[in-house]
């Protein structure tokens, strides 16, 4: 391994990261400088008042007094609501500058990439989208997504929802909880490792290292290469995720739960509801609201899976998904054009729930 650091190679990048820090600084400057430089100043004192001492400085001279004196009267003629403007543009400035850079610049970017070829350099309109959908290989991974989406959300929802309504206001239900909320603490890729050992495979007549095959090998059964096998290694794939997620729809759950009226429950009880009709009549509306912003969370985070797809498979065995192709795609085999139509087309699948999620949430606030 070649650790050796070329000093000239480097320099570009360096300078570049100098620049920044310095650009990052003189903002920070002249934050401080404009908000908090001066003394505070009692709140009776007026606007333009305040700013013609902090301009003046501690040692004004006349010259100076004669040009900042007609800029102080003209503010004290603006109205308070116009003044308070320029704060605020201060303020919003270097977060708005950084969102630009960071965000609606390489959106910009990639969805110009996305109509050009593989290394950028010539135009071919919408022929990556066409490949994204007519080439058997990208069909398999739309159909994977798919595959994904449709079942993560809801198996996670409704794991959830069983484990709080069984274990909710038993006597163990804290450790209960604390169990099944384990796996959130572990990443994604961490999560693939330990489930890549508990699929792992040898030969029949050897040692099984894997829990499953071992379990199956224990009941007169042949191992099986699970992750080589489409599209059950797809299924095999989407139990980690459930697995992981369990936890989060628990807790949201069982919080909703209990935050259903005692009124509600003990009017249903004296009504003489069995407890299948005390959850698809009582429970279940109650928490609506709670069920769809699980629904929606995993939704999301389904679409933009990688880490465990890249971990277990690398989106061998007809098992990648969008992202993961965006990556191979765009980095691993050069093809920038479509890597970025891909992420163009994962973009578009994750606004309509985003905008579903805000319109909810400022329904909720009403």
């Amino acid at each position: 391994m070649n650790l050796d650091f070329d000093f000239a190679a480097e320099q570009p990048k360096l300078v570049q990261l100098l620049l920044g820090v310095v650009a990052f600084c003189a903002v920070v400057a002249l934050l401080l400088l404009l908000l908090g430089g001066a003394p505070a100043q009692p709140r009776s004192r007026p606007l333009a008042a305040t700013l013609l001492l902090r301009l003046l400085g501690p040692a004004p001279t006349r010259a100076r007094v004669r040009l900042l004196l007609p800029l102080s009267r003209l503010l004290g003629r603006v109205p308070v609501r116009q003044r308070a403007w320029p704060q605020a543009a201060v303020l919003l400035a270097p977060a708005l500058v950084l969102l630009g850079i960071g965000l609606v610049v390489p959106a910009v970017r990639t969805t110009v990439l996305s109509f050009m070829n593989g290394d950028g350099t010539a135009w071919v309109g919408l022929d990556n989208y066409a490949w994204m959908f007519t080439q058997p290989e990208a069909v398999t991974v739309l159909r994977n997504t798919l595959i994904w989406v449709l079942l993560v959300p809801v198996l996670v929802t409704a794991v959830g929802l069983l484990y709080a309504v069984v274990v909710d206001r038993t006597r163990f239900e804290s450790i209960a909880k604390s169990l099944v909320f384990l796996p959130m603490a572990i990443s994604f890729v961490g999560a693939g490792i330990i489930w890549k050992f508990v699929y792992a495979y040898r030969p029949e007549g050897s040692d099984q290292i894997g829990l499953l095959n071992q379990l199956v090998v224990a009941f007169g059964g042949t191992p099986q290469q699970w992750l080589l096998e489409p599209p059950l290694n797809t299924l095999f794939l989407i139990v980690v995720m459930v697995w992981i997620q369990a936890g989060f729809a628990t807790v949201v759950l069982s919080a909703a739960i209990k935050g259903i009226p005692a009124e509600i429950i003990e009017a249903a009880r004296l009504d003489g509801a069995s407890p299948l009709q005390m959850f698809f009549r009582v429970t279940l509306p109650s928490i609506r609201s709670a069920v769809v912003v699980v629904l929606v969370t995993q939704s999301i985070g389904t679409l933009k899976l990688f880490d465990i797809v890249r971990t277990m498979t690398g989106g061998q065995f007809d098992t990648s998904v969008i992202a993961n192709e965006m990556y191979n795609q765009a980095f691993r085999y050069g093809e920038t054009g479509k890597g970025a139509a891909l992420a163009v087309f994962l973009f578009v699948l994750v606004t309509p729930i985003i905008v579903y999620q805000i319109r909810q949430r400022r329904e909720a606030a009403r």
